[in-house]
């Protein structure tokens, strides 16, 4: 799968490839808190990243273009709406004579699936074209650099919480974003049952009126933000929640059969939903425990996506 896009600044460096992880992007916490007056939800969420990710290259050069490759390319759909082609053009709008490229993607997380993959990819091509222009990523307090983070917000309200690829709050409708929260790695299983589920149709499905707006809980953010031990931290995390579970199990039952799949491995400490499903996650002491949940997911499942990995 490829496609070229016409236009393009002038080549000013090498055109070595450049290569960045997408890493896959788990909401450990989302509360929705209302919806504004301009029809954004207002979300409440702790965003950490999983240590699996797709794979996305830059050969720097003229014109943009995007090839699509690897075992989920099929589920990215149409190249030309792809969000690594949208970052790129909403970068270029924002600084003239950027120098643009082929971009390759080898796309490894299912789509649709509430890990921000294609978000995450978004962010992955903002962060390599920054590289082959010379583009600073943070200014000289660490803050994510302006213009970058407008092109960001501009691509999708997930993008710029990945730029990073750091734990953090995630408010508003995602552009506001609070100062790295450092997490210990909390080995995990991801699973999904095998089905799309778009973002929108499940904020339809909440239903929630314009109206008036919540406060976060400040009071778990302050008990998480610095626990370091990871059976505590997942002990705090459990007194959240995920308020798009409910209209996403309306609308796909099969998550909560994956739900209560990985509910009953006698390891798991927690399990939730990540972002607007169909991913579930569940949350382990140990790494072993994690793998051997993988393994007996998969022997009976053997349908299902379903990794080990780590969280943080």
């Amino acid at each position: 799968m490829a496609a070229d896009v016409p236009g393009a600044g002038e080549a000013r460096v090498s055109p070595a490839r450049l290569s960045e992880k997408a890493r896959a992007k788990v909401n450990l916490t989302l509360a929705v808190l209302g919806r504004r007056a301009d029809g954004f939800h207002v979300l409440d969420s702790l965003v950490a990243f999983a240590d699996i990710a797709d794979e996305l290259s830059l050969e720097p050069g003229p014109g943009l273009s995007l090839e699509v490759f690897g075992p989920r390319a099929e589920e990215t759909g149409s190249i030309g709406d792809n969000l690594v082609l949208k970052a790129a053009r909403a970068l270029a709008e924002r600084h003239d004579g950027l120098m643009l490229g082929h971009f390759r993607l080898d796309k490894r997380l299912p789509a649709a699936a509430g890990i921000g993959g294609g978000s995450s990819d978004a962010a992955a091509a903002l962060r390599l074209l920054a590289r082959a222009n010379g583009l600073p990523l943070t200014d000289k307090k660490g803050s994510i650099e302006e213009t970058v983070l407008a092109a960001a917000r501009a691509t999708g309200s997930d993008v710029p919480v990945c730029l990073q690829g750091v734990s953090r709050w995630m408010r508003g409708a995602g552009e506001t974003l609070s100062v790295p929260v450092p997490l210990p790695p909390l080995p995990a299983v991801l699973l999904n049952p095998g089905i799309a589920t778009p973002t929108a149709d499940v904020f339809r499905a909440l239903a929630l009126p314009v109206g008036s707006v919540a406060s976060p809980d400040l009071s778990l953010a302050a008990t998480i933000e610095g626990e370091r031990r990871p059976a505590a931290l997942i002990g705090h995390l459990d007194r959240g929640r995920n308020d798009l579970e409910p209209p996403a199990l309306a609308l796909r039952p099969a998550i909560g059969e994956a739900l209560a799949v990985l509910r009953d491995q006698p390891a798991c400490r927690l399990a939730r939903m990540s972002g607007s499903g169909a991913t579930v996650f569940g949350l382990f002491e140990t790494a072993e425990t994690a793998v051997a949940a993988r393994q007996a997911i998969a022997r009976h499942r053997p349908g299902w996506w379903v990794v080990d990995t780590a969280i943080g």
